[in-house]
């Protein structure tokens, strides 16, 4: 762990690790829809290998989490993380826009967030 990260909180820790994750493995899941004359395989095969740096942060991530979190916390953070990735990738490199009912889901997860964190 760099010196930068060792002076935060695991928490945070976790969640920095968990954002960097999510873009790698949002990349992964998604970037060849912008690529789809390519062939198939191809696909796969640079999906898979951006997968192996989403797991090289998504693990330390979740076992510093663990030591402040809860598996379930870590999960809903994870989720929460993971729709705001997936919101600012699919706006910006595949081009679709943001819709209300988005809104209305991002709201629900906050309720998810209060929910876990306060129960």
């Amino acid at each position: 762990m760099t010196s930068f990260l060792s002076q935060l909180p695991p928490a945070l820790v976790s969640i920095v690790l968990l954002t960097g994750s999510n873009v790698f493995m949002t990349v992964a899941w998604y970037g060849h829809l912008r690529y789809k004359s390519s062939p198939l395989l191809l696909a796969i095969l640079v999906s898979w290998g951006i997968a192996l740096f989403e797991y090289c942060l998504q693990v330390p991530a979740n076992r510093i989490g663990s030591a402040v979190l809860s598996t379930a916390q870590l999960k809903i953070v994870q989720e929460v993380i993971t729709l705001i990735v997936f919101a600012a990738f699919s706006v910006t490199f595949l081009g679709e826009p943001l819709r209300w009912n988005y809104a209305a889901a991002a709201l629900c997860m906050l309720g998810a967030v209060a929910f876990i964190f306060l129960g």
